[in-house]
């Protein structure tokens, strides 16, 4: 990718995501766009990664294993009290010229795998709404599933707008949404039952390795407190469930995983905020693979980030094809607005 590509990405990045969420990810990624050297070194990020996560994660993931600069007063995960973030950027560039074979090494093997637990905020009332369907214990398979915390959605309590419980209510982790607009979820007040947990992504994280804890750590924005809070509950819950992690191209996996799913269970197949690096001929595929299954089984496909930013389920029931927009979500779950 050229440098002016790479550039508007930064900028975009900075304006569309960054803005009101992170003033130190805003002013650096505004430096970033600017500047040919970061440029640079931003394009050994692996293709089809999201250059300005990954550049940022890794500079945070060396800031967390302990390497020494002042750019780090700057990082409220680091110091309790930083330093304005708009007297960053010269630190930024300070620190990526002295350990740039370090960050390049991070940007050529590491993926943006953010397990944004806060989106299970939404998950929730879309699997009441698949249950409320099928009357059937589900069978979750996650494509992009990083440490497959999103699996847990069922083990998490959730409250939306009020003290009112939904889920697992003895949970470590309540998580907090806000559901605007004049339409309400179906909501159940106990978790749909969940036969089996199935999780595929190209590099799975295990959460006992202090290396990959940390990778997901720093791909969580420095100011992001609460973020970090769900994180670190969610990643205990984990320590105590068992899940089917499998590593590699998800697509290609699913055809030899359907036939081990039981006839007892509503195959469901879900991802959040990851087809943007799924290739559009894998995305086709991925549809083609629902339809034919759809012919022979229930099945049930939610996602968002495909062809627009809503959240949907298309499904089969009895070999009848539907297709429902959910949501217009939060790409960190902080709020969705429900549409049925």
């Amino acid at each position: 990718m050229d440098s002016e590509k790479l550039a508007e990405r930064f900028r975009t990045f900075a304006e569309r995501e960054c803005r009101n969420s992170s003033s130190l990810y805003e002013h650096l990624a505004l430096n970033i766009a600017n500047d040919k050297d970061l440029l640079q070194l931003a394009a050994h990020s692996k293709p089809g990664q999201p250059v300005p996560n990954l550049l940022l994660g890794a500079v945070h993931y060396l800031l967390l294993s302990g390497v020494g600069h002042e750019l780090s007063f700057y990082y409220p995960s680091i110091v309790d009290v930083p330093r304005e973030s708009s007297g960053a950027c010269l630190h930024f560039k300070e620190f990526c010229m002295q350990n740039e074979a370090r960050i390049i090494q991070l940007l050529e093997n590491k993926l943006v795998q953010t397990n944004e637990v806060r989106r299970c905020a939404y998950l929730y009332p879309s699997f009441c709404r698949i249950y409320q369907i099928i009357q059937r214990p589900l069978t979750l398979i996650e494509i992009g599933t990083s440490a497959g915390l999103q699996l847990l959605w069922d083990k998490y309590s959730y409250s939306y707008n009020t003290n009112q419980l939904y889920g697992a209510k003895q949970s470590l982790l309540e998580i907090q949404a806000e559901v605007k607009g004049d339409k309400s979820p179906f909501l159940l007040q106990e978790s749909p039952p969940v036969m089996r947990r199935i999780g595929l992504d190209l590099h799975v994280n295990d959460l006992h390795d202090p290396e990959d804890y940390r990778w997901l750590k720093a791909l969580i924005w420095p100011e992001h407190k609460e973020r970090n809070l769900y994180f670190e509950k969610a990643a205990a819950c984990l320590r105590c469930e068992r899940l089917e992690l499998i590593e590699g191209d998800g697509v290609a996996l699913l055809p030899g995983i359907f036939p081990t799913v039981s006839d007892d269970s509503a195959i469901c197949i879900f991802h959040t905020h990851v087809a943007n690096q799924i290739p559009t001929d894998a995305k086709q595929k991925l549809m083609k693979q629902i339809q034919q299954l759809g012919k022979e089984r229930d099945v049930f496909h939610l996602y968002n980030n495909m062809w627009d930013m809503d959240l949907h389920v298309d499904y089969f029931v009895n070999g009848i094809a539907y297709s429902e927009t959910l949501a217009e979500t939060d790409g960190h779950g902080r709020w969705f607005k429900w549409k049925i």
